[in-house]
């Protein structure tokens, strides 16, 4: 969203920014870093071989209160709320009465609350709807106040320990109130790159000192936009509203997992969520007619979204949903969607680029191995 008078927002880290040079561009209602002067291919491969600061501060975080909070969340979602343990975040969804994905999203336990972590372009629509949904006993706090950075790779864990000592016995999916260097932020060891990381939630006054620190160690660059889009791309995770939308079941979109056992047909606390009997009846009869999947082509020319996917006889099954070329991969990477019956591994799909017919293959996700740190 834009301030009233429609001009970009800007995030705590706006200034930062422009003083390490990076190109600035619209982004979910904010101005946002695309790349640095180092850009995008090397800011990925260093990512995947050091460690890289992104700024996520266009992200909707909001806290939960009242001691019904995670069972009123747990009615909006095809995941097990009720009983997440204290300090663990959970990937969840919000659907919609059609089995179609609102929105997807990180729910974490702090034990007096829940913390839920939004898409930015689906902010106001999210809060709205919880707003709306969680009854009058759930006190819904939006944090104003707050900036979200991420800080992934391989050396990340080496260089929190150095200002949060606290963290180095967290594992993925942790989440905790953590002191770095002075400041209590929220801490979870996870990210959105396929690497072992952390996100943390600083207050913004303290988010610019923080991540001066973060990037005065030798190992951490900053990161704009286009080298998280490749990395989450290669590390086969989701773009909200692009590879999953309110026309996609969370079945079509290969995010069956996603769907807690005990939330499914035979769990203790069945349904109970928006299109249960949709994406439930998709389960018990494996009906979805389309499938989003891995792909690679040959060559180097990148498969964009939006590429229409073709049959060796020219039949349209399917389209291209994210698409680059893939830096760590070394090739043209992409996920989208094809029919259910070319979904299979190996599976040659023709994409139209250009007038042209280029082959892909139908591959497993992710793309790039995932390396999060589970102890």
């Amino acid at each position: 969203m834009t301030d009233a008078q429609g001009a970009l927002k800007k995030t705590p880290l706006f200034g930062l920014h422009n003083e390490l040079g990076a190109r600035m561009v619209p982004f979910a209602g904010f101005e946002m870093p695309v790349q640095y002067p180092l850009g995008v291919k090397k800011e990925h491969i260093h990512t995947r071989e050091k460690a890289g600061l992104f700024d996520v501060s266009h992200m909707g975080q909001v806290k939960l209160f009242g001691a019904n909070a995670a069972k009123a969340l747990e009615t909006l979602v095809p995941v097990d709320i009720i009983d997440l343990p204290v300090g663990k975040q959970r990937y969840a969804l919000f659907t919609n009465e059609q089995g179609g994905v609102m929105d997807d999203l990180m729910v974490t336990n702090h034990g007096d609350y829940i913390y839920v972590v939004v898409n930015a372009a689906c902010k106001e629509q999210d809060i709205a709807h919880m707003r709306a949904n969680l009854g009058d006993d759930v006190e819904l706090e939006v944090m104003e106040n707050a900036a979200l950075v991420a800080l992934q790779g391989p050396t990340a864990a080496a260089v929190m320990a150095r200002f949060a000592p606290d963290t180095t016995d967290m594992v993925f999916m942790d989440a905790r109130a953590v002191n770095v260097d002075g400041v209590e932020c929220l801490v979870s060891r996870s990210g959105y790159t396929g690497e072992d990381g952390f996100e943390i939630s600083i207050p913004s006054a303290e988010a610019e000192r923080i991540c001066r620190l973060l990037l005065n160690e030798s190992e951490v660059e900053a990161i704009g936009l286009g080298a998280r889009d490749s990395l989450r791309l290669e590390a086969g995770l989701c773009l909200y509203g692009h590879d999953i939308d309110t026309t996609t079941t969370p079945l079509e979109a290969s995010l069956i997992w996603a769907i807690s056992k005990i939330r499914r047909a035979d769990g203790e606390r069945a349904g109970g969520f928006p299109g249960a009997d949709i994406i439930l009846g998709q389960i018990a009869n494996k009906d979805w007619t389309r499938k989003r999947v891995g792909l690679v082509a040959e060559g180097r020319a990148p498969v964009r979204e939006g590429a229409e996917l073709f049959d060796a006889d020219d039949n349209k099954i399917g389209v291209v949903t994210s698409g680059t070329f893939g830096p760590t991969a070394e090739k043209p990477v992409a996920m989208g969607y094809v029919a259910t019956e070319f979904s299979a591994l190996d599976t040659q799909v023709f994409a139209s680029v250009r007038g042209k017919k280029l082959p892909m293959t139908v591959v497993k996700m992710p793309l790039v191995e995932q390396r999060y740190y589970r102890g």
